[in-house]
């Protein structure tokens, strides 16, 4: 059965991309093709300029998000970068049955530099590929991209990150054993270590939903992202306290869909101080959940 397809890295599977796949999958039943999405192993920065940003998605998550909206394929950047636009879309064409492909509204490829539409459609036709331009999309005033929404996080914009993706923001990492602190002033948490190419929001105390091991349920949680100045730290960690819980978590993996941050990380002149400022954060778990899909539901 022929395709249609559209290609990129799709980092965070944001809004923005979403719609492009709204126009794939709308398409596809126009054309009667099937959808396919072409996506990267490795963010096309690390090869090219060995300069990556921290990513929003790893290549799991990218994974699930995106076998949403169609078939997903991966490809090795390195392995695919030196091909020109023609030979690329000769192997499309070869090995997928690509009909048409779907570019989003300022992608371009090829190994021979950026081309007009024109010259992009004139070089497809000839291996029998038809190129069809994306429609942009614009959320309110802004447009979402994956640099904008990495800025908003590393501002610890939760919220506004989370518009534009469409989703709550998610961090995932296996519980591993801390000082303890937490437990002495009855607040414990579980201290979980990122992928380590995942961008960290930035440091402070955040209100998040929390999925243990991929379950579907999920529970409040405060998450601290910092050094913990109070006692001392001199490294960055994310601790997580689940209010009510008494299992043991150690070893296990914990899902963090951040909902909202409530403060900047802080040094208190106490422990006393410590657990009276976290009590306050506690309260702030009881209040409603802030409106926003999670990416599961999406």
């Amino acid at each position: 059965m022929p395709a249609i397809a559209t290609i990129g890295f799709f980092d965070g599977v944001h809004s923005g991309h979403r719609y492009l796949f709204s126009q794939l999958r709308k398409l596809a039943d126009e054309f009667d093709e099937r959808p396919l999405i072409f996506t990267f192993l490795q963010h096309p920065r690390s090869v090219l300029t060995c300069d990556c940003p921290p990513l929003l998605t790893t290549v799991q998550e990218r994974e699930q998000l995106l076998g949403q909206f169609g078939d997903v394929h991966f490809f090795d950047f390195a392995e695919v970068q030196p091909l020109t636009a023609l030979q690329f879309l000769d192997y499309l064409a070869d090995r997928w049955k690509v009909r048409h492909l779907l570019m989003g509204f300022n992608h371009h490829f090829g190994s021979d530099g950026h081309m007009s539409d024109d010259r992009y459609a004139a070089v497809a036709q000839q291996v029998g590929v038809y190129i069809v331009r994306a429609l942009p999309y614009c959320e309110g005033d802004l447009r979402p991209s994956s640099t904008r929404i990495r800025n908003l996080l590393a501002q610890g914009d939760i919220s506004s990150a989370n518009r534009l993706l469409g989703y709550q923001y998610m961090l995932s990492g296996r519980v591993v054993h801390g000082r303890m602190i937490g437990r002495q002033i009855g607040f414990p948490t579980a201290n979980i270590v990122p992928d380590p190419d995942k961008l960290v929001p930035a440091p402070g105390v955040y209100k998040a939903m929390v999925a243990v091991n991929g379950s579907p349920d999920t529970t409040n949680a405060l998450v601290n992202i910092g050094t913990n100045p109070t006692v001392g730290n001199t490294h960055q960690t994310i601790e997580v306290h689940i209010p009510d819980f008494s299992g043991d978590l150690y070893n296990q993996q914990l899902t963090l869909h951040f909902t909202r941050r409530l403060r900047e990380e802080r040094h208190f002149d106490s422990l006393d101080e410590l657990k009276n400022q976290i009590q306050r954060d506690y309260e702030t778990l009881s209040s409603p959940t802030d409106a926003q899909p999670s990416a599961g539901s999406m």
